[in-house]
């Protein structure tokens, strides 16, 4: 049986149950993209068990993690509570239409291995200040098959083609490396 990519609630559940108490290195775009994002508030969607909101926790960012994974979040906690940072954490399923509504204002946001839908990048820009940062990173459109990823979890050019005019595109990456082909799509608000 074929591992599925994004999964739902319970995969993800038991797959951060299972894992070792070692937390992944934060995200290799991330860090090469570092300067560009402005000091002050991250919101990581998406954001798993932590490995880039400790990286951003690290350098002085005030980050919320949102995920549905309760045993994802409890372990971002835990991994914060032992470096003594103090990281904000929602429980929310992306999936559902207005579940970004009440999350509030950042200075940078961060979509790492996760395909935000259509819907939500239509108005991310509303939870994006003035000169912030949106990172979207993950497994792209030129993916080559296998069994571990579905064709609906890539990235693809066309996701962004309602995105609010006040968010300009300044960057777009590709790379091929041992895990697959990967993009980022960097976007600054305007106003």
């Amino acid at each position: 049986m074929a591992v599925r990519y994004m999964g739902d609630k319970d995969f993800w559940d038991h797959k951060f149950t299972e894992r070792d108490g070692r937390l992944m290195g934060p995200e290799k775009m991330i860090l090469e993209n570092s300067p560009l994002f402005q000091k002050g508030t991250l919101l990581d969607l998406a954001c798993g068990d932590g490995r880039n909101a400790l990286y951003f926790l690290k350098q002085g960012f005030k980050v919320t993690g949102i995920d549905f994974s309760r045993k994802a979040l409890d372990r971002l906690r835990r991994f914060a509570a032992e470096h003594h940072y103090a990281v904000r954490t929602q429980e929310v399923d992306l999936s559902h239409p207005d579940c970004l509504k009440e999350v509030g204002i950042y200075d940078n946001i961060v979509v790492n291995h996760y395909r935000l839908g259509k819907e939500h990048l239509g108005r991310i820009h509303l939870n994006l200040a003035s000169g912030g940062l949106l990172f979207v990173c993950g497994f792209g459109h030129k993916h080559k098959e296998d069994p571990f990823m579905r064709e609906e979890d890539l990235i693809m050019p066309s996701d962004f083609d309602h995105i609010d005019p006040s968010l300009k595109r300044i960057r777009y990456l590709e790379e091929e490396e041992r895990r697959g082909f990967l993009v980022a799509y960097l976007y600054r608000k305007t106003s």
